[in-house]
């Protein structure tokens, strides 16, 4: 996850998100960068607009997890 927060911080700062200030990014924050997955996450976000995918996830609905959570624990309650 930090390569993408890596680059969401990039995005927010408004700077260009490529290989060198990702691995930049992450050096400064003490991971040991793999120059692979540095140049996949680059590639993958090449066509994507960063504040709109932001947007769309933020505003997709919760997962019904809770729901399903609570159904298990009635059921496992003495009667």
């Amino acid at each position: 996850m930090e390569y993408v927060y890596a680059a969401m911080m990039l995005h927010a700062a408004e700077k260009d998100i490529n290989d060198d200030a990702v691995t930049a990014v992450l050096a400064a924050a003490g991971v040991d960068v793999d120059a692979a997955r540095v140049k996949a996450l680059v590639a993958s976000l090449g066509g994507i607009d960063i504040a709109e995918a932001m947007t769309q996830a933020v505003a997709a609905p919760a997962a019904a997890a809770p729901a399903a959570a609570a159904s298990a624990a009635a059921d496992a309650a003495p009667a």
